[in-house]
């Protein structure tokens, strides 16, 4: 079996939208720093984008799972091109206020919990139960390219030609993405608690798994709300502990990345350019990653998978410790990027399965939530620690977290339908 023309035209979308995504990362902190040297306003321009989904993550999982996906995917995108207008005509007329910075950057982060969160519950409609590893991989992979490599170096390329070329662009790459989306079928794309072509799975819970009628059946309402997809969430064993191994990842992962930079110029002497080489080189492992996911888990090694991939992503950091160079850095990196990319396509793979159709807008939102919650956590937590006791502290705190995140991994029941 292949992922068909449907899939991929979704696929071009969300890819254009994080492509949008990666060219604002870039391009946001450029310009917040070209109009202010106050270190509190370029970092409140850069928090702007991420704060969003502390806000309003909930709520954009409630939406997509009460209303048709091809309305929020188009509403969505076009808001976010309005928006990106009215700081492109700002910057014509002359110095925006950094103020209307931060607010357009919180709007687009907004608009993109809902987009996200929608196209999360769009990619089970679209394939049969038996691709879901494969059509998770090619996202995850297309993330990972826009996101982290051609976005950024796209947008810091366009902004140094002309401050608002960037997010021209960002808006022009939208406006693809809701053209392409608009041409899917309409009934592929309706609300998430409507029945799919491969039926409600309403029912789908883990092994051993109860759930609540009153909540999963097909017939109630009541499980609409936030307060109530919520207590449904808590309630599912499996997905309850997938969501604490993430979040202890994610703080691990958090913990000593905010660091990295300083112990790459102190210990490593790398500057600028070899930072950012090594990230380069991280993404392209990212990518490898979520592209041989599929191969690693099957469609029932999903345990395995996100223990070998938690020990890789938050344990192997440790080893800059024992070996300070720059190749083991370079190890470190490669690894701990191949070991990502695996990771979220084993949790995005595991939520589709396992997670109600009509709930699973409010399962990923609940899940995004906590990660960035968990991710400014742990990087606020590797900043103090590193203060306190040293550079090398924060690996240490993220080896015996991740630590604790493998023994709960052992103990998840992590058996999944597969039909």
């Amino acid at each position: 079996m292949t992922l068909d023309g449907r899939f991929w035209r979704f696929w071009t979308a969300t890819l254009l939208a994080n492509l949008g995504d990666g060219i604002g990362m870039a391009a946001f902190p450029l310009l917040a720093a070209s109009l202010t040297g106050d270190p509190l306003a370029v970092a409140a321009v850069a928090a702007a984008t991420s704060v969003p989904w502390l806000v309003t993550g909930l709520f954009a999982g409630s939406l997509a799972d009460r209303h048709h996906a091809r309305t929020l995917l188009v509403l969505a995108d076009l808001t976010r091109v309005a928006v990106l207008g009215v700081l492109i005509i700002a910057l014509t007329l002359g110095q925006p206020p950094v103020l209307l910075v931060a607010v357009v950057a919180f709007a687009l982060g907004v608009s993109e919990t809902v987009r996200d969160t929608t196209a999360s519950t769009v990619v089970p409609r679209l394939v049969p139960t038996q691709l879901l590893e494969r059509a998770n991989g090619r996202m995850v992979a297309g993330e990972v390219v826009t996101n982290s490599f051609a976005g950024p170096l796209i947008g810091g390329v366009l902004f140094a030609a002309g401050a608002a070329l960037p997010f021209v662009a960002n808006s022009a790459v939208l406006v693809f993405a809701v053209l392409l989306v608009v041409g899917l079928p309409v009934g592929l794309l309706g609300r998430s608690s409507e029945t799919t072509e491969q039926g409600d799975p309403a029912d789908r819970v883990g092994h051993g798994e109860t759930a609540d009628t009153d909540l999963a059946g097909t017939n109630s309402d009541s499980g609409r709300g936030i307060l109530d997809g919520l207590r449904w969430l808590a309630g599912h064993r499996t997905l309850r502990v997938l969501l604490l191994v993430g979040a202890l990842v994610t703080i691990a992962d958090g913990g000593w990345f905010a660091i990295f930079v300083l112990f790459s110029q102190e210990r490593l002497g790398l500057g600028p350019s070899g930072f950012g080489a090594l990230l380069a080189v991280g993404a392209a492992c990212g990518l490898l990653g979520a592209w041989l996911a599929e191969r690693i888990i099957g469609v029932d090694r999903h345990g395995p998978a996100l223990l070998g991939s938690i020990v890789l992503t938050a344990i192997t950091p440790v080893l800059l410790l024992v070996a300070p160079t720059l190749w083991a850095a370079g190890a470190v990196v490669v690894i701990t990027s191949a070991g990502f990319g695996v990771f979220d396509v084993a949790v995005a793979s595991l939520r589709h399965r396992l997670s109600p159709q009509r709930l699973l807008g409010r399962v990923v939102a609940a899940y995004r939530t906590a990660l960035h919650g968990a991710g400014a956590l742990g990087t606020l937590a590797g900043g103090g620690i590193a203060a306190a006791y040293g550079l090398g502290a924060p690996l240490i705190m993220s080896a015996v977290i991740g630590t604790i995140a493998c023994v709960l991994c052992t103990r998840g029941t992590w058996t999944v339908p597969v039909s």
